[in-house]
């Protein structure tokens, strides 16, 4: 199967994979030509069947069927189409009630036009408003470099619904003093409460990473920042709003990888072809939470290979369900694949995610995959 189609900002949509999957986009076309096909129906029954059966009075279904997906000119022409054919068939059956039946076109017609009209001017506001949640996206998750020096880095993000641009999952890089430093993490809960936490989480990040020689210093500045936003909420549920966030550090060069996991899926690790699930040694408290649970943070170390891959998720990828409720297998599917980038990691995993849920995700995913390249690679 070719490899599937880039994105700037790797952000794709149920509705984006519909419009480059050929059986969808057939679909959309014969529906755009519905009311076409309903006139010419009416049309052909109205002349060959008996006049007791009156079919004609069902033309002024086709012009208000086409003020759903037409503009108001094809509109307004298929309705004077139908008007031209109830004239038509008038010199046929000269007893039909042609004044009657042409009379309703006209008023279905005009009705039509109207709501076409008011339905093109919201999808003109539907759509500024989703140029302006596309502008935030690319501030909130903009486009990771593809490489670091040594280390290879891709990403993913994959909206559960078709009007969503942004919600609660986030991620973030950076190439700092002491390394590459990666974020990813979620937000509890959705809205755009979540969405202002993922906001400034992400933002102190950004400047945590350059700062903090530590990753519990930055995790004790995300904690910080998550705090003090829960605070500025007017709700009663703050120790409910919180967040996941997992801070991993690959120093220049490779050799190692240190983690510290706070309360987010575990990363795998391909380490010389076998898979590893990087829980953490001591569980760390969630953003947010730290006041509740103490703040004992554990930073893990790994080795990291050239070759080594590590791949970074949301809950989305493994609560994505089947049709009888079984979760995504991300372990043993991780074991399934062979050598591959980062890019082509995550587009099998874009692909069976949506193949295992049956094309309808319940939830936001969000992926990082990196690699060590390999020593042949480095050198040439």
């Amino acid at each position: 199967m070719p490899a599937l189609p880039r994105y700037d900002a790797f952000v794709i949509t149920p509705r984006r994979l519909r419009r480059r999957r050929s059986p969808h986009g057939d679909r959309w076309e014969a529906a755009l030509l519905s009311p076409v096909i309903l006139t010419v129906l009416i049309t052909g029954l109205a002349f060959s069947t008996p006049r007791e059966i009156a079919i004609s009075r069902l033309l002024p279904a086709a012009p208000a069927l086409a003020a759903a997906m037409w503009p108001v000119l094809p509109t307004i022409l298929l309705g004077t189409f139908c008007l031209a054919v109830m004239i038509g068939l008038s010199f046929v059956y000269t007893d039909l009630g042609t004044p009657y039946t042409a009379a309703a076109i006209v008023a279905v017609t005009l009705a039509a036009a109207y709501a076409s009209h008011v339905r093109l001017q919201r999808e003109q506001t539907l759509l500024r408003v989703r140029l302006v949640a596309d502008a935030a996206q690319q501030v909130l998750l903009r486009p990771l470099p593809r490489r670091f020096e040594d280390i290879e880095i891709e990403s993913l993000y994959l909206a559960a619904q078709e009007e969503a641009r942004i919600g609660g999952d986030f991620y973030e890089a950076a190439d700092t003093p002491y390394g590459v430093r990666l974020l990813i993490g979620d937000v509890r809960g959705k809205g755009l409460s979540a969405v202002g936490a993922a906001s400034a989480v992400i933002s102190c990040f950004r400047e945590a990473a350059y700062d903090e020689p530590e990753l519990r210093g930055i995790i004790h500045r995300l904690e910080i920042t998550t705090t003090r936003y829960s605070a500025g909420l007017n709700t009663q549920d703050l120790p409910e709003r919180f967040a996941t966030a997992l801070v991993v550090e690959i120093p220049h060069g490779g050799g190692q990888v240190r983690l510290l996991n706070c309360g987010h899926p575990p990363p795998l690790l391909v380490h010389r072809g076998e898979v590893r699930v990087l829980e953490p040694t001591t569980a760390s408290p969630p953003l947010n939470l730290a006041t509740l649970i103490g703040e004992h943070y554990c930073v893990d170390t790994v080795t990291f290979d050239p070759g080594d891959q590590l791949l970074l998720y949301t809950d989305g990828v493994t609560e994505t369900r089947n049709r009888t409720g079984e979760f995504f297998p991300l372990p043993d599917w991780m074991r399934r694949q062979g050598p591959a980038s980062p890019r082509e990691l995550l587009d099998r995993l874009h692909r069976d995610l949506l193949h295992y849920s049956g094309g309808r995700l319940d939830d936001d995913i969000a992926a990082l995959a990196v690699r060590c390249p390999p020593a042949r690679a480095q050198e040439g």
